[in-house]
């Protein structure tokens, strides 16, 4: 880019789509303030599995249209890692079920346009000895992961290291900024500034983790949950809990997630195990709402559902190229779902 950004900015929001966005401002040339009242990692962000995954997911949760938008968010990674000193767990993933359904897997992701191996049970052993044995599953390297709580504290480190503020509070307003980005997830705080954010449906997720299983190798999914190899212990995952905005850890589905683990990775039966919960955002069509908003200097960069981490670089550079008049894309129009607020007046 060549333009350059000579503006204040606030960034309100500390995730994934938050530092990104504010490091890619600041890069850009504009004096930016990050806000955020809660610890790094104390939101969605920081309870989340970490997976850059466009092919699963677009089997397991997105339409088979957004294939190609979450590609193309998976490959600015690559080079967004490395000028932040991040690695990137390029091991691929695979999805294990009985045949029938591998089968209908397959022919989905091939009328997405999507690639994918079948590997017989020995394979599956061979990548994954922790694995059942006997399970069959489809295959892709498309897939990556990464660490989300050392993810964060590279980004904050190389947005300070740009010029970026830290500061812990909360937004209600400008505050003598040129421009406000509203990166707060599921939260409806600054719902007076920008309506667009009533299209946003909370949706809170459970994951456990098991610190002392250090497996190796690719993600495993599954219908209804996945199992991530991680240096700190499996994670085990999630639930998608439509319209829940609460943190609260539910013995029932702690067991349930430890059950579908189990069955999966037989030593997560017996193994200790902590539980966390973040509370994510989604819309309607379960793309985020990225652009300008109808108040003037307001921006919205929100709703990313469980591909916060995916899609914060192409985020990130839509808000860029809007900001610096370069022409953003509108791939994410944040007022698509006006419908839902056109006739609340603003304060």
């Amino acid at each position: 880019m060549t333009a350059r950004l000579d503006l204040r900015v606030t960034v309100a929001g500390g995730g994934a789509v938050g530092w990104t966005v504010a490091l890619a401002l600041a890069q850009a040339g504009a004096r930016v303030t990050l806000a955020d009242p809660a610890p790094l990692g104390d939101n969605a962000s920081g309870v989340a599995a970490g997976m850059l995954a466009p092919v699963f997911e677009t089997l397991f949760d997105a339409a088979p249209a957004h294939l190609g938008l979450l590609r193309r968010a998976r490959d600015l990674w690559p080079a967004l890692a490395a000028s932040i000193g991040l690695a990137l767990q390029r091991t691929g993933a695979m999805a294990v079920g009985p045949p029938a359904e591998l089968d209908a897997w397959q022919a989905s992701l091939a009328g997405a346009g999507a690639d994918v191996i079948r590997l017989s049970p020995g394979e599956v052993t061979e990548r994954a000895p922790w694995l059942a044995p006997g399970l069959g599953a489809i295959w892709t390297d498309e897939d990556w992961r990464l660490e989300p709580m050392a993810a964060l504290a590279a980004l904050r480190a190389a947005a300070e290291g740009a010029g970026v503020e830290a500061v812990a509070r909360s937004v209600t307003g400008l505050d003598g900024a040129d421009a406000l980005v509203i990166a707060t997830g599921a939260s409806r705080s600054l719902l007076a500034l920008a309506p667009e954010l009533s299209a946003l449906t909370p949706v809170k997720g459970q994951i456990l983790c098991a610190p002392a299983l250090r497996f190796d190798g690719p993600v495993a999914r599954m219908t209804g949950g996945y199992i991530c190899p991680s240096p700190l212990g499996a994670v085990i995952g999630a639930t998608m809990e439509a319209g829940r905005a609460d943190r609260d850890i539910d013995p029932a589905t702690v067991a349930r997630l430890r059950v579908l683990g189990a069955a999966t990775a037989p030593a997560i039966a017996s193994a200790e195990i902590t539980a966390a919960a973040g509370v994510r955002a989604t819309t309607p069509d379960r793309l985020p709402l990225v652009g300008a908003g109808r108040t003037p200097g307001v921006w919205l960069a929100a709703g990313a559902r469980r591909n916060g981490w995916l899609l914060a670089p192409l985020i990130a550079e839509e808000i860029v190229r809007g900001l610096t008049g370069e022409g953003a894309e509108l791939l994410f129009d944040p007022v698509r779902f006006a419908d839902r607020w056109q006739k609340t007046p603003l304060p």
